[in-house]
């Protein structure tokens, strides 16, 4: 029977509608098994991430995120993992923030690790000894900002399984993660190991990492449960609508020339600038800026910014970002990094008549717009004569 398009579209609601019950237990799907509808590649290539047979499938490069596109509280959370090959690392991050922290490809977060046997043997092959800061059965501990009072063994950071229970490559692990008001409980294939107490964040996203090695998820599957009224004090910030720039591997994404082909590199999840030659003229360098192919009109960017290891110890070298740009021109904004080896976040707001700049925490900068800047154009880096390195490159508009 042919149906009508209001009908069609009324059965095709009422099917959504049914997947979306939960079950008798009160979980539903974290994962519909057919693509990724619900989730955000926070920071990765766009094939890092894909669906096959049922299963969430990553290539562990770069390193990055694949979150959830909303934000959980309480909750219980099961899923099943599998790595590919010896000695693979991965995880899922809990109560995270929706990109990374400044100067790493990691979300500020509670990590549930998910690492290989292999991990462990190959460490004490190369030592000679036992490591005795990480296990492969289910370590549980926070990253990059987040903090958390480990339970059970401990080094004072990890929260280490009080069992050995994971299984090697391939074979599948199944966790089982319950969080409530800031505590965490990890049970590895049917019974609880480790977890902490008093997580900062204790409301945020849900993400699965990358981190080297091909890994599969299959079976997530969530059960929320009531609020303890997580304010914005212990809340992860609200993803405002960031999109990456930069695909952690490769200048996909960005116009280049034999110039900045020779300048520029995509390494470690990094865009890498060499120092200007000696004998290069302000002509050599302006042909170095390596500029995106979309166009911007009223926006707003995150940068993470570190000059050269040669800057350490004298004053940072700053950046150059060029806004609006078009023909190889736009308005220039320095970003002096606060120290030189370190990275330092920049958010940059293009919007009316003002460019507004911000390093950290620090009180926001205003830069007048020129008379005659064209409504749209493209975003262009150039570092300083000493190099430097870019990383965490996200967009939004205005």
């Amino acid at each position: 029977m042919k149906l009508t398009l209001p009908l069609a579209l009324l059965l095709t609601s009422f099917v959504t509608a049914r997947a979306a019950e939960p079950a008798a237990d009160g979980f539903v799907p974290l994962f519909n098994g057919r693509d990724l509808t619900g989730w955000v590649n926070a920071n990765c290539a766009p094939e890092t991430w894909s669906v096959k047979d049922g299963k969430i499938v990553c290539t562990g490069r770069p390193i990055g995120t694949l979150r959830t596109d909303r934000q959980y509280e309480n909750f219980v959370l099961e899923f099943e993992w599998r790595h590919l090959q010896s000695g693979g690392n991965s995880g899922m991050f809990v109560w995270a923030s929706p990109i990374s922290a400044p100067g790493v490809p990691f979300l500020r977060g509670i990590e549930i690790q998910a690492l290989d046997h292999g991990y462990a043997v190959e460490f004490e092959r190369k030592n000679g000894k036992k490591a005795d800061w990480f296990t492969v059965h289910g370590d549980v501990f926070p990253i990059h900002g987040a903090t958390m009072t480990p339970f059970g063994k401990t080094n004072g950071k990890r929260s280490f399984p009080s069992e050995d229970r994971s299984k090697p490559s391939p074979e599948w692990n199944h966790y089982r993660l319950v969080a409530n008001n800031g505590s965490l409980r990890l049970h590895v294939n049917g019974k609880e190991v480790s977890g902490g107490d008093g997580c900062n964040y204790r409301k945020g996203y849900l993400g699965l990492e990358s981190e080297g090695a091909p890994v599969e998820f299959r079976n997530l599957r969530i059960k929320e449960l009531p609020s303890t009224g997580a304010g914005p004090d212990v809340s992860a910030p609200l993803d405002p609508g960031w999109r990456p720039l930069f695909t952690g591997l490769d200048l996909r994404g960005w116009r280049t020339t034999d110039a900045t082909a020779a300048r520029w590199s995509a390494t470690g999840e990094r865009l890498t600038l060499k120092p200007t030659p000696a004998a290069a003229t302000p002509a050599d360098a302006k042909a170095a800026t390596l500029w995106t192919s979309t166009e911007f009109g009223a926006a707003e960017f995150v940068i993470d910014y570190q000059p050269s290891k040669t800057a350490r110890n004298e004053a940072a070298a700053p950046a150059t970002l060029f806004v609006r740009g078009r023909n190889g021109e736009g308005v220039p904004v320095t970003l002096a990094a606060s120290e030189g080896g370190k990275f330092s976040r920049f958010v940059v707001t293009v919007q009316g008549a003002s460019i507004r700049v911000q390093r950290g925490s620090e009180p926001a900068q205003e830069i007048p717009l020129p008379a005659g800047t064209p409504a749209r154009g493209a975003l262009g880096f150039a570092a300083g004569a000493g190099g430097g390195l870019f990383m965490n490159l996200h967009a939004r508009d205005l």
